[in-house]
């Protein structure tokens, strides 16, 4: 079979599943170690891809450089971002809703700002002019720039699990997360691992927003959309889970993307149901005396 036989309206949608899950990962890796290493409970992540997204707008113009301008500027952002909610929530460790309740107030007075700076109507952000093009997939054109952000969003994937997996710095977080108070007997600086966490899972989600925005782009409402699918990922992944929050995030993708268009009625089903099996399985497999 050749490939003008296996390319058709599903594997297209299928392949849209792909982009949109790499898209969610990249964002829902930083929420999930941030939960599960630095115990912040924060509802402020779906802002941080939005910031990134209405940098794009406003900062590239059609060229590499302003897409690199732009993702300089988003690194910059989510260094702030990440380091002003590490000093936000210090004064509320242990308490996990006063942690919500506070992020909460600032996605909601960030949306408000950007709508009173950018407008209520949605922006679309166009790609580097280079990539900006489709290529043919059998009797398909697919845009250009969403098959290279798979490829690129394919090398961050590798990266992070290099990171967390293989080099010291994860060595570092998994212990944190393994036994926080085993890791500060030996010298580990759990308080510094924590913030770090929280400045890189920002500047993962920032420079999603620059990268994604061509995809998703910027306006009212997206920063809750892209919260809520985060959260699935991160409960059905697991906290603090990269490899969870990979299957997870790419079965969220298929689910909205290619889950819609076979059964669109079943899809808010779905993703329902995988968020109620995982909560009871982990809870029935949960060791005693550790959370579940």
């Amino acid at each position: 079979m050749g490939l003008d036989g296996l390319v058709n309206a599903y594997t297209i949608t299928a392949l849209d599943g792909v982009a949109y899950g790499l898209l969610l990962f990249t964002i829902a890796a930083g929420l999930t170690l941030i939960f599960g290493v630095a115990g912040v409970f924060t509802m402020a992540h779906g802002t941080l891809y939005l910031a990134g997204a209405y940098l794009a707008w406003h900062l590239t113009d059609g060229s590499w450089t302003g897409l690199a301008v732009a993702l300089a500027a988003a690194a910059t952002l989510g260094a702030a971002g990440g380091a002003g909610l590490a000093a936000a929530v210090r004064p509320l460790a242990n308490r996990p809703l006063d942690q919500v309740l506070a992020t909460l107030g600032v996605a909601y007075i960030a949306a408000d700002g950007f709508a009173t700076m950018f407008g209520a109507e949605p922006r679309s952000v166009a790609p580097p002019r280079a990539v900006a093009g489709s290529v043919s997939l059998g009797d398909y054109q697919y845009p250009t720039y969403r098959l290279g952000f798979i490829a690129v969003a394919a090398l961050i994937v590798v990266a992070l699990f290099w990171i967390i997996e293989r080099s010291r710095t994860g060595a570092v977080i998994r212990a944190v997360v393994s036994d926080p108070g085993m890791a500060a007997a030996n010298g580990l600086r759990t308080t510094a691992v924590r913030t770090g966490v929280l400045v890189g899972g920002a500047v993962l989600a920032v420079t999603a927003g620059v990268l994604g925005a061509p995809v998703i782009g910027p306006g009212p409402g997206v920063d809750t959309t892209i919260l809520v699918h985060s959260l699935i990922i991160c409960v059905v992944g697991g906290l603090g889970s990269i490899r969870g929050a990979l299957v997870a995030a790419l079965g969220v993708g298929q689910t909205l993307t290619l889950g819609v268009a076979i059964a669109p009625a079943a899809a808010a089903f779905v993703l329902g149901a995988a968020m109620l099996a995982a909560l009871t399985v982990r809870h029935r497999t949960a060791l005693p005396g550790r959370p579940a």
